[in-house]
């Protein structure tokens, strides 16, 4: 997101959501702390909503869940300031966990994270389905313009089989981020 503070930018959110018809959405980086009724519905389209956030520390970090109830019913609810989880029924028939992930820079701070989820895994016995900016690879190939760093891809590729998860393709663009400068680096952080 890199911040909700400008009405514009949350403008834009809408306009997207909306035209897309978007039930739920999950952002990261909101660099915003107090989010409040008011500036979700500020991004969202649709009448009715559910929200969960969690604080920016600074001008750094944030993220919010957005929903339709009648599309999601939230059962329970576990957070830190790097993901939120949420267990329900999607459609009053499927019950499953939706996270929200910010993964931290620091390849020890992002190993805690995941270690987290591990943990809490047994507790929510539904399928999960993680989205959300990782700040790491799965492949060298999801990276371009930078040196290896393996450690983070072998403990980040451990999370995902442990949990049973499934990375989906990503349909259009190869990479979801680049530095700004020249284009000269690109990564997909930011998918599952």
């Amino acid at each position: 997101m890199r911040g909700l503070g400008r009405l514009v930018k949350r403008r834009r959110i809408k306009k997207v959501l909306f035209d897309n018809k978007v039930d739920m959405v999950f952002l990261q980086e909101t660099k915003k702390s107090d989010i409040n009724t008011e500036v979700v519905r500020s991004i969202w389209a649709g009448e009715m909503m559910d929200f969960m956030s969690v604080d920016s520390d600074g001008a750094a970090g944030g993220l919010l869940c957005v929903w339709n109830p009648e599309m999601f019913q939230i059962k329970d609810c576990r957070y830190t300031k790097n993901f939120i989880l949420l267990a329900g029924t999607l459609y009053q028939s499927f019950g499953c966990v939706l996270v929200n992930v910010y993964g931290p820079n620091d390849v020890v701070k992002r190993r805690k994270v995941w270690d987290i989820l591990l943990n809490i895994k047994s507790g929510f016995p539904n399928p999960w389905c993680l989205g959300g900016d990782f700040n790491d690879i799965r492949i060298i190939s999801e990276r371009q313009g930078y040196s290896r760093r393996d450690r983070g891809m072998r403990e980040f590729n451990a999370m995902i089989d442990q949990l049973e998860l499934v990375d989906l393709p990503m349909f259009g663009r190869k990479f979801t981020w680049s530095n700004s400068q020249g284009g000269e680096r690109w990564s997909r952080l930011d998918s599952l």
